[in-house]
Order: structure tokens, then C-alpha cells, then sequence
């Protein structure tokens, strides 16, 4: 994949593009864009990092009404693994993610990072996965999901890195997978050799020593990039995204109030102990009606609520909502609004709570991914079954309305990818068995 052109970009899309090429000559258009770059290190102390892998939250910024804020740049990267672990390959995996944490502060200025594993990794082994871990395999939800087995994400291993830096992810791909790791149909570029340091930490072992990688996908999440971003396949070219809003529907999310802690997502028994499930979902989004044809007010009462609509409780991107959705009053209205011809996609998705308390975490981004507007909608959850009863609140099947027109955001979405991930804690990061001791 070619480099972008820099004429007519802003840095921020500029960069973004970057990140989304990926490799040596990304990273070198990147420094010299801003060569004052300065990226905090990470410990050398081996227990400074969370012992939970997926504990961000008290590591990145919270906006003024006290929202967590995702880091702005995000790379999936999907890998194989070549018949059964060793003693050596764990310690080559841990050795080279220390790496990161030596040479990164744990902060959305330096680098976060997960590593997961699938149902097909744990399969290699005789014994199963403790009652205390729900982790099936992935499949279609609903009638709407017309995802076959191709479409299923059965890869062993997913790293998630996450940073506001774009020379931070791109510096720390090469240094776990290397130049010559290049994926299915990809060409090194002239620039791309080898990175023997990171950060200024040198680099002894990479995950591409145990590892294929077998897919990349990145994203980014933050005000003013999907307005950047309009014209991609999905999305109008004159699309009046507000530059507040972080996502391409045009509207804040993630709200303090209506996202579970972490703590509600980890597992709390048995030998993974302080991990949790990880689904991620490539979903497409098809944009052109909402944009061209709904009205603000029907995008607010699709996204929200009809009562979010006529009390005008949302505001221009969802900058009246504060810290909260305010979808516990309205979700004892999800059947009567159905039963009148529309109803909103929190209020249905609220009905998934338990004890007032969301049971996924989101950590969704954007993506525009060979030029086509998506979303890589990530969630953390104590039990993949979670996900589901989320999911299926949301597709509101069981409400008086049709599958998806006026059915909150239905007919705007679709599904293309799904996988399933156990998230192990940190001391049993690197290629877990199913009953590590």
C-alpha cells in the first residue's frame, strides 16, 4: 500500500492514514512530519503494569463531563500460531510484549496493548477451558448477520494496541512483527528494514518469532476525524458530521454513567482470574439516508429515544447528555414506542442491564479500512453470553416493529466479521493453556 498524499490533508487525517498503511515508511513520513515527537517510557519493573491487561481506563484522559476518552489511533492485529506452544515460545511472547511495556508508559500517550486468544487456539489442547471462562465459538446472532464460516474470525491470537501517538503504534508493529513479516499479498517498500529498538529499548525477540500475522485492521475514535473522513465508501462527501462528534453517525458515546467498570467485566473465578472475554465485530456502515434523508430529530430519536427527541434532551453531537445517556427513564418505554412506529437504539440496548449496570464495556472505534466507513465495535465482558444479551436487546426482535426500518440504527449497519477473544491476565498472557497453573 502506497503512502498518502499530504497535499490537502490535515495532520490529523494525515496521520490517521499513516497508521492505517502501516510499516517502516509510514513511520518515517510520520517522524518527519513532526520530528519533535516525544513519547513517554515505559518501567522496568516487571509488576508496574495493571495485572489486568484490559485495565485502561485509569491510564487515558476523561473529557469535562468525565467520560473516559479513548486513545485516538487503534490496530488490530490477527495472528496464527503454528501447532502447539513450547516453554521457549511463551518466553519469546513475554519477552518481546515486556519490550513494549519497557519501552512505553502505560498511558494513552505511550502505548496500551491487549493480547487475546480464540476458542481455535485453546482447541489445540486435550482439556477444555474451566467452567469459570465462557468462550464459544463465534457465529450469526440474528437473521440479519448473514455471516458464514469465512466470515467468522478464528485466527489464534488478537493484539488490540491503542495510543494517542502514531509513531508509538506504528514503531511498536515493527518491532513485534518486523519488516519482513508482511501480510498475504503485501510488498516491502525500499524503506522497510528491520526495527532493532523501540523507543530507544532494544528489541531481542518479536511475536512474528512465534507468530503469522494474518490480518491488520485499524481505526481511530475522536472528535473531528469523522469529519475528516466523510466521502469514504458509506458516508456522503458533504455529510455535516459536527466536529465534535467522535463517530460517523454524528453523536457522542460511552458515557460515564452508562458504561460498566471494569471491575463488572472481569472475570473473578478460576485460573484466568482477573481477565475477561473480548468480542470484536467488523461492522459496515451505510450512512447515506441518515445523513441526506433523516432529520436531526429522527436521528436523535433513532440513536436515543423518541422522548430524547421531543424533550431535546441530545444536542447538536450529544454534548447536553453530559456524563449519561438518560435511557433509565425511557426503558419502559421501548414496547410502547416500538408499538408506535419507532424506537431508539439505547433505550432497547438498555434492556441488557443488570442491577441498573451495563454488562459490556465498549471500546469500539472507527474505521475506514479499504476506503469503506466502518466500525470495529470492541467489547469487554465477563462472559461472552454478555455480549449476546446485549446484542440481542438491541436487535429487538421480540418488540412490535419491523427488523429495521425505524428500528433504532438497524438498517444503517451490518455485521461482516465477528471473533471471539479470552483476555488472560497479565501473568498469563503468553500462550496460556487452558488450565495454567
Amino acid at each position: 500500500m502506497s503512502l498518502p498524499d499530504r497535499e490537502g490533508l490535515s495532520r490529523r487525517e494525515y496521520v490517521k492514514s499513516l497508521v492505517a498503511v502501516g510499516g517502516a515508511g509510514a513511520l518515517a513520513a510520520c517522524l518527519g512530519d513532526d520530528e519533535t515527537v516525544e513519547i513517554p517510557s515505559g518501567t522496568e519493573t516487571p509488576g508496574d503494569p495493571p495485572t489486568r491487561q484490559h485495565e485502561w481506563d485509569p491510564f487515558l484522559l476523561r473529557d469535562d463531563d468525565g467520560n473516559v476518552e479513548l486513545p485516538r489511533h487503534h490496530v488490530l492485529a490477527y495472528l496464527d500460531l503454528d501447532g502447539s506452544p513450547t516453554a521457549d515460545d511463551r518466553a519469546t511472547v513475554e519477552t518481546a510484549l515486556r519490550t513494549l511495556e519497557r519501552a512505553y508508559e502505560w498511558s494513552n500517550e505511550g502505548l496500551l496493548f491487549t493480547i487475546g486468544y480464540s476458542p481455535a487456539y485453546f482447541e489445540r489442547y486435550d482439556e477444555p477451558l474451566p467452567e469459570s471462562v465462557d468462550l464459544p465459538a463465534p457465529r450469526s446472532l440474528n437473521s440479519l448477520e448473514s455471516l458464514d464460516e469465512s466470515d467468522l474470525d478464528d485466527h489464534d491470537a488478537l493484539v488490540h494496541f491503542a495510543s494517542d501517538q502514531p509513531v508509538a503504534l506504528l514503531e511498536a508493529e515493527l518491532a513485534m512483527f518486523g519488516a519482513t513479516d508482511r501480510l498475504s499479498g503485501s510488498d516491502a517498500s525500499p524503506q522497510d528494514t528491520d526495527h532493532d529498538t523501540v523507543n530507544g529499548v532494544d528489541v531481542e525477540e518479536r511475536l512474528s518469532d512465534v507468530f503469522e500475522r494474518a490480518d491488520r485492521r485499524t481505526g481511530f475514535f475522536g472528535a473531528g476525524l469523522p469529519a475528516e473522513n466523510t466521502g469514504a465508501t458509506g458516508v456522503p462527501e458533504d455529510a455535516p458530521i459536527p466536529e465534535g462528534a467522535p463517530m460517523f453517525m454524528g453523536f457522542r458515546g460511552r458515557f460515564a454513567g452508562t458504561q460498566p467498570s471494569e471491575d463488572r467485566v472481569t472475570i473473578q473465578e478460576g485460573p484466568f482470574a482477573g481477565g475477561t472475554t473480548q468480542q470484536v465485530s467488523k461492522i459496515r456502515e451505510q450512512l447515506s439516508q441518515w445523513w441526506n434523508q433523516d432529520s436531526q430529530s429522527i436521528r436523535e430519536a433513532k440513536m436515543f429515544s423518541p422522548t430524547h427527541e421531543r424533550e431535546d434532551r441530545v444536542g447538536e453531537h450529544g454534548e447536553k447528555l453530559t456524563n449519561s445517556s438518560e435511557v433509565a427513564d425511557v426503558v419502559d418505554d421501548t414496547e410502547s414506542d416500538a408499538a408506535s412506529g419507532l424506537v431508539g437504539h439505547a433505550q432497547k440496548t438498555a434492556r441488557a442491564r443488570e442491577d441498573g449496570s451495563p454488562i459490556i464495556l465498549r471500546r469500539d472505534f472507527e474505521t475506514t479500512d479499504d476506503d469503506i466507513a466502518g466500525l470495529h465495535f470492541l467489547s469487554l465482558q465477563r462472559r461472552i453470553e454478555d455480549f449476546v444479551k446485549t446484542r440481542e436487546a438491541m436487535t429487538g426482535a421480540d418488540l412490535p416493529i419491523g427488523s429495521v426500518q425505524n428500528n433504532g440504527i438497524l438498517q444503517y449497519i451490518s455485521v461482516r466479521r465477528r471473533g471471539n477473544f479470552l483476555v488472560p491476565p497479565r501473568e498469563h498472557r503468553s500462550l496460556p493453556s487452558p488450565r495454567p497453573e
